[in-house]
């Protein structure tokens, strides 16, 4: 970035935000805090009202703004898939937002940017794989839980949860504060304050039943910020399993977020899991059939022998 590129974007800067200190425009354009001194004086010789405040930072004068800013062919391209993601995959509310962002930004886009940029387009695509019942229930909840959100209004659900109690049984029925919305691995998740658990727990809007917005309220607590956020890592039980190298390709495909380490062998692959419960594994590695054997824990070992042979007896009849 020139200078002149830099100075455009520290004014742009200013007039996103109100207020930014020196030392936080170096860090975010990788420069020193002298130069950002001087392309602030540079500026402020050029016109444009910057209003410096001791110990809090700069700002612009009320009411100055930029004129529209022109994009560039990557920069549209950009925006304009995320306009593909939002209508693919958030409510119908933002649907048709995004379709009319869409056209805005086509509309003001120069004929030569705008060629280059849908020839781009034409070469990538974001393809939506759920099941259209399941993915328009998601999209409708999606609505309701983004107001909530925004109202800070408790929700009420009932949940099927992926694994079972001691009783045997998956259902349960909630009562939470939401806190956020975060797509995880193409599933909608809900982050929220469960007041079963009394404890922040995390539910995919597809195993969500009888979704309502309650009237009552609710806070969300002093410093939690959803951007920072990082859930505890307790997956605890560590699991080695040797497989054929033929099949290397579907681990990283369908396991990545378990794998832990993979080692290549002379005839095999070894990998390492990181789970918290057998049961999130126990798919897997019996769909991997004879190309795969669990090393340890021993107890594994047993589990997937004794599902074998349970299998094995359906079909010797």
């Amino acid at each position: 970035m020139n200078k002149t590129e830099r100075q455009l974007a520290i004014t742009l800067e200013l007039q996103r935000s109100k207020v930014h200190r020196a030392e936080d425009l170096a860090a975010q354009f990788e420069t020193s805090v002298r130069t950002i001194y001087r392309d602030i004086q540079a500026l402020s010789e050029a016109g444009v009202p910057i209003i410096g405040a001791p110990g809090q930072g700069y700002s612009l004068m009320e009411g100055y703004f930029l004129p529209p800013v022109g994009f560039t062919a990557e920069e549209a391209v950009a925006l304009l898939m995320g306009t593909d993601f939002i209508e693919q995959r958030l409510d119908a509310a933002y649907n048709s937002v995004s379709k009319s962002a869409r056209r805005k930004i086509e509309a003001i886009l120069p004929e030569p940017v705008r060629a280059e940029s849908a020839r781009v387009r034409e070469t990538m695509r974001l393809i939506h794989a759920s099941e259209p019942v399941t993915h328009q229930k998601e999209k409708d909840y999606l609505g309701q839980i983004r107001r909530a959100i925004l109202e800070r209004r408790k929700l009420s659900f009932g949940y099927l949860k992926k694994m079972p109690e001691s009783d045997g049984s998956r259902k349960s029925s909630r009562e939470v504060d939401p806190y956020g919305l975060a797509l995880v691995q193409g599933n909608w998740t809900l982050v929220a304050r469960c007041g079963l658990r009394q404890d922040i727990r995390h539910f995919r809007l597809s195993r969500m039943t009888e979704l309502a917005v309650l009237e009552e309220g609710f806070s969300v607590p002093a410093g939690f910020n959803l951007s920072r956020y990082r859930p505890p890592d307790d997956r605890n039980l560590r699991v080695v399993v040797r497989m054929n190298l033929n099949i290397a390709d579907k681990i990283l495909e369908t396991v990545n977020y378990y794998l832990e380490t993979t080692e290549e062998r002379e005839d095999s692959l070894l990998v390492t899991f990181r789970i918290r419960q057998p049961e999130e594994l126990l798919p897997y590695v019996l769909g991997w059939g004879g190309d795969a054997e669990v090393l340890e824990p021993e107890f594994f070992r047993r589990r997937i022998r004794e599902e074998a042979e349970r299998m094995f007896k359906r079909y010797e009849r």
